[in-house]
C-alpha cells in the first residue's frame, strides 16, 4: 500500500511542509491532486481562517467558519470540506501521479471527509501522503490497517518517498519535464 503520513510539531507547520512538498513535486513535473491548507491569521476575531487549495490548480476553499471570539466549538465548515473532497475526486478521475491530503482529521476519523478519495487513490496505486495530528493518529492507523509509513517532517524526505513510488526517483526536474510531466501549482506560503 502506497500511503504515508507526517506530523510536524508547530501549529501550521504540517500545512507549510505539505505545501512545500507539492511545490517540489510540481518542479519534477508530477501530477499531484489533493489539498494543501493555508492558514491566515485574523487581527481581531480569534483563530486563523483555514482555507484549502485544491491541487493541481485550485480553487481555494474556505473550510473554517467564524463562531466568534469566545467560542470553543469546532470551526470546520463540513459543507465546504465536502466541496473540497468533491473537487479532489474530480481531479483524481482526470489522472494523478500522487495525492497529498493536508489532514486526516475528525471527519475522516468518523468515516467522512477524504476517506473515500484516499481509498480510491490507493486502489489506483497512486501514492498518498497525509498530514496527521496526535488526536487522529490512532484512527488513521486503523484506517490504513497499520500499513502507512511514517515520514519525518522534512520536505526532501517526503518528496523522495513519493518519487520512489512514482518511478521518478532518479529523474532530475529537467528530465521529468522533457518526458512530458504535467504539473500542479503550489499553495502560496
Amino acid at each position: 500500500m502506497k500511503i504515508a503520513y507526517t506530523m510536524a510539531q508547530g501549529r501550521g507547520d504540517t500545512d507549510l511542509l505539505l505545501a512545500g512538498v507539492a511545490g517540489s513535486l510540481k518542479e519534477l513535473g508530477l501530477r499531484v491532486c489533493g489539498t494543501v491548507q493555508i492558514n491566515t491569521e485574523r487581527e481581531k476575531d480569534g483563530p486563523c481562517d483555514m482555507d484549502v487549495r485544491v491541487l493541481p490548480d485550485g480553487p481555494v476553499i474556505r473550510i473554517s467558519q467564524s463562531l466568534g471570539r469566545g467560542s470553543t466549538g469546532c470551526r470546520l465548515d463540513p459543507s465546504a470540506l465536502e466541496q473540497a473532497v468533491g473537487r479532489v475526486a474530480a481531479s483524481l478521475a482526470q489522472g494523478a501521479d500522487a495525492m497529498i491530503v493536508n489532514k486526516f482529521g475528525k471527519h475522516e476519523a468518523e468515516g467522512r471527509g477524504f476517506r473515500e478519495v484516499i481509498a480510491e487513490a490507493l486502489l489506483r496505486d497512486i501514492p498518498v501522503v497525509v498530514g496527521v495530528n496526535g488526536l487522529n493518529r490512532e484512527a488513521f492507523e486503523r484506517f490504513c490497517g497499520g500499513h502507512a509509513a511514517f515520514l519525518p517532517p522534512e520536505r526532501d524526505a517526503i518528496a523522495a518517498w513519493v518519487r520512489a513510488r512514482t518511478g521518478t526517483a532518479n529523474l532530475s526536474a529537467a528530465q521529468s519535464h522533457q518526458q512530458g510531466g504535467i504539473t500542479c501549482e503550489p499553495a502560496p506560503m
